[in-house]
């Protein structure tokens, strides 16, 4: 766990910087509210977007063919560990039919949910955009498939439309993107409780739990354990020009 400079925040507040194309954030995602339960208070949960390829095609591309040409070898390895993880999760992963494309319209749409319907719908939305990419196959960059998804979770379909095809959002999100890097985050998922502390990656379930008791009790946390990988907990973000 390391400071996040220049902000303070005075109630328990967790923001989730994270991708919907990355697997990690999903586990962190389950682990996360796990604990929450366990923590047994409210808290407020704000999904913060990040993109780990900017640079994703608007076409979608199978995301193991997508990979190879990143990873090489390594690919059949990292999906290997985590189907793993995800049946201990609860999370099926279909890896070899997700498929890889630009996630701005969902971070965007993500936005919709947040500013026009509350955390709460936008934490199912959440959850639904992530399964409809690494269960279902689904291309999560499309105008129609994120509209069918967003009223899933109860937003209008003619909304989500109209917001997407008019290009609402994509200021604010690409300003909160820019906002994340100026904080520090450098890897997804990145958890920032009450605007001081930051924890980094799919950390067990203890781990979060003890940070949610400590930032409510308005303590200076522990360090906690990070690791930067994609293959390990968390997915660091490439660097682009």
């Amino acid at each position: 766990m390391h400071p996040v400079p220049g902000v303070e925040g005075e109630t328990l507040k967790v923001e989730i910087y994270s991708d919907v194309a990355c697997p990690w954030c999903y586990v962190g995602k389950r682990r996360f509210e796990r604990a929450l339960t366990a923590f047994g208070r409210e808290a407020d949960v704000v999904y913060r977007p990040f993109q780990l390829d900017p640079a994703a095609p608007l076409t979608p591309r199978p995301l193991s063919e997508y990979l190879q040409g990143k990873f090489g070898g390594q690919v059949d390895q990292i999906h290997a560990r985590l189907k793993e993880v995800g049946r201990e999760e609860g999370i099926d992963f279909r890896l070899e039919q997700a498929q890889a494309v630009n996630t701005l319209a969902a971070h965007r749409l993500l936005h919709l949910a947040r500013t026009e319907h509350g955390a709460e719908v936008q934490a199912r939305l959440k959850a639904a955009l992530l399964d409809a990419y690494f269960t279902g196959g689904a291309d999560v960059g499309a105008t129609e498939t994120l509209a069918g998804i967003a009223e899933q979770v109860g937003i209008s379909r003619e909304r989500a439309v109209a917001y997407l095809v008019g290009g609402e959002g994509t200021a604010e999100v690409r300003a909160e993107i820019d906002q994340a890097r100026g904080i520090g985050v450098q890897a997804v998922p990145t958890f920032v409780f009450n605007g001081r502390y930051a924890v980094q990656g799919a950390q067990p379930v203890s781990t979060f739990l003890q940070v949610l008791e400590q930032a409510a009790a308005a303590e200076e946390p522990a360090a906690a354990e990070e690791d930067p990988s994609c293959a390990d907990g968390a997915c660091a973000i490439p660097e682009h020009g």
